[in-house]
């Protein structure tokens, strides 16, 4: 998407690209941080067996606590990322919900990618869409878990029996979509070797150039 293309700095050499800026950098690394002590805070809850080592190993941390703590992290995030990184927000969030043909052939042939074969896919932009699929889940569900969360942080006593269980449900599946979208996550950046894309910010331009030569050639 061209529209976007000022989002992108043009900090790259005739190896390397600059794929994550800073700030889309630390958010990412406070979206991690945030979503973990959910998810180990909420499994502290719902699994005794977690408590109770959890206890006898950390008696001080309270898990009620964390998981408050992480919820507030985790509001801050998108409030975060439009003050330090406004255009790359914006620019996430539509290209998460915008899909051309390219995309739906890619999808298609997603069990490839899966295997780890990148070579021979349909051409990508800045995010494949199997990316973009991903990105979209993390905000929907991202989204119903705060809204379920507050229901049930603030709710008693205004919501009746139902509205918490309901509310408590909802809480419940969309952590566990979010937890398969993690596992998803690190799946391949295991696969295809990412990581150093996040910690460093660059890519390699050869491989840049396999998995998203529509962006390559928008830089």
């Amino acid at each position: 998407m061209k529209t976007f293309a000022r989002c992108d700095n043009a900090n790259r050499s005739e190896e390397k690209l600059l794929r994550y800026r800073v700030g889309q950098r630390i958010v990412h690394a406070i979206l991690a941080a945030s979503f973990l002590m959910l998810l180990f805070s909420g499994l502290m809850v719902l699994w005794q067996p977690l408590a109770l080592w959890v206890r006898a190993v950390a008696p001080d941390l309270s898990p009620g606590v964390l998981h408050r703590i992480g919820a507030v992290l985790f509001m801050c995030v998108p409030i975060l990322y439009l003050l330090v990184d406004r255009c790359g927000a914006r620019q996430l969030l539509i290209e998460s919900f915008s899909y051309d043909r390219d995309d739906i052939e890619w999808l298609k042939r997603a069990w490839r990618y899966f295997l780890g074969h990148a070579v021979g896919m349909p051409p990508q932009g800045r995010l494949n869409a199997g990316q973009k699929l991903h990105h979209a889940g993390v905000v929907i569900f991202s989204a119903t878990v705060v809204f379920s969360g507050l229901a049930l942080w603030f709710g008693k006593g205004a919501l009746g029996p139902t509205e918490l269980a309901l509310a408590a449900t909802i809480h419940s599946l969309s952590m566990l979509v979010l937890t398969v979208l993690l596992v998803g996550h690190l799946y391949f950046t295991f696969v295809y070797k990412a990581l150093s894309a996040m910690t460093t910010g660059y890519v390699p331009k050869e491989e840049a150039l396999i998995e998203h030569p529509k962006w390559v050639e928008e830089l």
